[in-house]
């Protein structure tokens, strides 16, 4: 344990400590909800609402409503909350984050809550990361809320508007977080619009309840739980969700993103620009300032200078990579989440930067959106009431979470002993010494019959693995981007004899990886990460797709010295350790160059801080200012 983790653990511990008074008393209640038939379960909770409608407070009713929710568990879907869980459960009924390891039934842990807090009728929100989990969640979860009374609603991409409003009026409702918020900002647009007395375009769209036209879908933000919310609320927290409108298919300035797309590759580093890749930024200098504003004649968008368009022309050159940061699908550039490792098919870069990656590409240039609405994670997750979490990894960002969001996070035991052995890191001089360990490290894996789940940041690099593992006649399965509608079927095989899977940062959170007959007793599923992500809690999580619930399991992290993640934040130093070990032997440098990785992501993780609280300073003023103009705020 870090001296710096030591105050954690002494909080954890009392934090523990009273959510097990919570378990006995929840347990005490066990035989007498056992005895019920299923019609006196379900009519067990017309009782508690009686009761809470008497005055009695959610906590008074939480031993026997959680007592409920486990035997509905049981004859339904045959699974019976454990001690752990229940502690989990109380944690997240308190307000808090509950990390819980991976395997530990997260789905089924939030169902004590849910209910609890459902009973007050205004709704409880289970936020997932896809639509896949929010339907899997709300069917395989919802027979225990029908088996007790409750209604149960799922929102997904594509249904109409008065199925999102049926599914708001459930007692639960299940939905990604992107569909929650894009939910809100449309409210809002149609409640704009209808004090504005607008009608066409986007203002026209209204929901409809009985026939009756409606200007909301939503009815309120009493509780939530929001599931891996780590990667909700810190990951996407600087990413807004923007609706917005296109004037037309091609944008008329084209001429003028590629005439800078032209100069940019004239320029030379140094001269006419400076590139810094740990901030991810290009500046023209003097003289290349000199050169964009000596070309003339080029008509260019309102308020975006020629020299605005070179700059990001060269953005799109230099710092942007296809496969990497997007795709080109069906001729039309895909933002890559650069966490989750999914598409974003309806994103498009601003000002101008998503045409210059269409030029840099040769395609048809499209006209830059109209902003109508947006709003970020951090913004939309503070209008509930009560917000909870849950995840596998939010010890590293416990102080974001209490600083931002009032969240404290308490790290919830495993029902069994752990048994996911770390090995050592290794870090190679070069990339190339490093593809050919990982190589041999597969095929001696695959070789004894041990499934291998193997991690790595990019569609690029998954896709040159793949072709290694076809070269050696190793068959394999990928799950990147371009495959992620297969994502939890691959995922959900990862665990069969001499399966060998390799992902990107998508790894399929949220599904199960379980072990195939035979599998324990060879030492479990083997990940194998690839590459160091900018962020130590995803390494954390991927890492932790091994030993699910008492199976044994193993990781370990493969790492070089041409890494993106020295080049962009390091790259001085990592270049002149390259130039010492270039002549090493194939074998592992020294481990001390950990310490810069290590350093790396510490960097990394303190811009990206800073950034998130700038951001949520700037939300604070703009509604301040819109209220001192008599401007109405959104809420």
């Amino acid at each position: 344990m870090l001296f710096a983790d030591a105050p954690f653990e002494v909080v954890n511990r009392l934090r523990l400590a009273k959510l097990h008074r919570t378990v006995e008393r929840v347990n005490a209640f066990r035989d007498h909800v056992a005895d019920r038939s299923d019609a006196r379960l379900r009519g067990s909770t017309a009782a508690l609402r009686e009761r809470l409608s008497m005055g009695e407070g959610l906590d008074d009713l939480l031993p026997e409503a959680f007592a409920l929710v486990r035997e509905a568990a049981r004859r339904q879907i045959g699974q019976e909350h454990y001690d752990v869980q229940v502690l989990g459960a109380a944690a997240m009924h308190a307000g808090w984050i509950a990390e819980m390891q991976t395997g530990e039934g997260k789905t089924l842990t939030a169902t004590m809550p849910v209910f609890l807090n459902a009973l007050t009728g205004r709704g409880v929100h289970v936020v997932t990361v896809n639509d896949y989990l929010a339907q899997r969640d709300a069917e395989w979860m919802g027979g225990i809320y029908r088996a007790l009374g409750l209604t149960v609603g799922c929102l997904v991409h594509g249904i109409t508007d008065s199925e999102r409003i049926a599914a708001y009026a459930a007692d639960v409702t299940y939905g990604t977080n992107k569909e929650f918020a894009f939910d809100y900002l449309r409210d809002q647009l149609r409640q704009d619009a209808a004090r504005a007395g607008r009608v066409g375009g986007i203002f026209e769209r209204a929901a409809r309840q009985d026939g009756q036209r409606v200007n909301r879908v939503q009815r309120g933000h009493n509780f939530a739980i929001v599931d891996e919310v780590d990667s909700i609320l810190i990951d996407e927290a600087r990413v807004p969700l923007i609706i917005s409108e296109r004037e037309s298919a091609e944008s008329p300035y084209a001429p003028a993103y590629r005439a800078a797309h032209e100069l940019a590759l004239r320029l030379r580093q140094g001269r006419d620009y400076t590139l810094d890749t740990a901030k991810r930024n290009v500046e023209l200098t003097e003289a290349g300032l000199g050169t964009a504003r000596a070309t003339s004649g080029i008509s260019t968008p309102p308020s975006r200078p020629f020299e605005h368009m070179v700059r990001q022309a060269l953005q799109a050159q230099l710092l942007f990579e296809r496969d990497r940061e997007y795709l080109v699908v069906d001729g039309k550039v895909t933002i890559v989440d650069e966490f989750s490792g999914r598409t974003l098919p309806d994103r498009t870069w601003s000002l101008g930067l998503h045409q210059a990656v269409e030029t840099k590409e040769v395609l048809t240039v499209t006209d830059e959106n109209r902003t109508l609405a947006s709003v970020t994670f951090q913004r939309y997750f503070k209008l509930y009431g009560k917000l909870a979490g849950m995840t596998g990894t939010a010890q590293e960002s416990r102080r974001e979470f209490a600083k931002v969001f009032g969240l404290p996070v308490v790290a919830i035991p495993t029902n069994r002993p752990l048994r996911r052995q770390k090995l050592p890191y290794r870090v190679f001089a070069t990339w190339e010494r490093k593809r050919e360990a990982v190589l041999n490290r597969i095929l001696e894996l695959h070789e004894a019959g041990r499934p291998v789940l193997v991690g790595t940041r990019s569609v690029q690099r998954s896709e040159e693995l793949s072709e290694l593992l076809t070269a050696h006649g190793v068959e394999h399965n990928v799950l990147n981007a371009r495959q992620h509608a297969r994502e939890a079927a691959i995922v959900a095989e990862a665990g069969q004899r001499g399966r060998v899977t390799i992902a990107t940062n998508m790894a399929g959170r949220g599904v199960d990886i379980r072990l195939g007959a035979g599998v324990a007793e060879l030492g479990g599923l083997h990940v194998l990460g690839t590459e160091l992500h900018e962020a130590g809690r995803v390494d954390r999580q991927l890492g932790g797709r091994a030993a699910r619930q008492g199976d044994p399991g193993s990781f370990e992290f493969f790492a070089s010295l041409e890494d993106d993640l020295l080049a962009r934040w390091c790259w001085a130093v990592a270049r002149r350790l390259l130039t010492r070990a270039a002549h090493a032997p194939a074998s592992p440098v020294s481990r001390l160059y950990l310490l810069l990785f290590d350093l790396a992501q510490r960097s990394i993780e303190r811009r990206h801080l800073r950034i998130r609280l700038d951001l949520l300073d700037y939300d604070k003023n703009l509604e301040e200012m819109k209220g001192s103009l008599g401007v109405p705020v959104w809420g």
